[in-house]
């Protein structure tokens, strides 16, 4: 079963509480589309930096491996690692860019929509707690503690008595 994190959006100003249609639901897991199609998929999810990021990775790489004269089946070996990670990490990486959000939850659910509906039913919010109403009986005082010496018959096993010489 799929595991999502939800993160809270940082608050516009006048905002007391972020709107629950804002928050991101991040399913952690191999995410087959960025594995198979990684800068399409990063472009699609906003993922500017990581785009960024990628685009200077694999070309530095191939500049790299031209240099050190590795051959095309090796350059796409390479690749075809990136694109492993990628799709590996996918949700790492879009968590990543919420960095600035807050994480408020991880919920398991079948798929996006239960996960939502299974998160909010059971969410408050930052809501406080209401006040619990006061209480009319008094807690009884903790009985008092008494120490007592050890005899001779509380010690078990080979151990010896005490005051016994040794």
């Amino acid at each position: 079963m799929p595991v999502y994190t939800v993160h809270e959006p940082p608050l516009k100003s006048g905002e007391a509480r972020a709107a629950p249609e804002r928050f991101r639901f991040v399913r952690d897991g191999f995410h087959f589309w960025a594995f198979l199609l990684g800068p399409l998929w990063m472009i699609w999810r906003r993922l500017w930096l990581v785009l960024i990021g990628y685009i200077v990775v694999c070309v530095v790489l191939s500049f790299a491996m031209f240099a050190l004269g590795v051959p095309r089946s090796g350059a796409a070996i390479v690749q075809l690692l990136i694109s492993l990670f990628v799709g590996l990490e996918a949700g790492s990486l879009q968590r990543w860019s919420l960095r600035r959000w807050r994480e408020v939850g991880i919920v398991s659910a079948n798929n996006l929509e239960a996960a939502e509906r299974r998160f909010f039913d059971g969410w408050e919010g930052d809501a406080p707690a209401p006040p619990s109403p006061p209480s009319t009986t008094t807690t009884p005082a903790p009985p008092e503690i008494r120490h007592r010496t050890p005899q001779p018959s509380d010690i078990i096993g080979v151990f010896p008595e005490p005051g016994m010489p040794r």
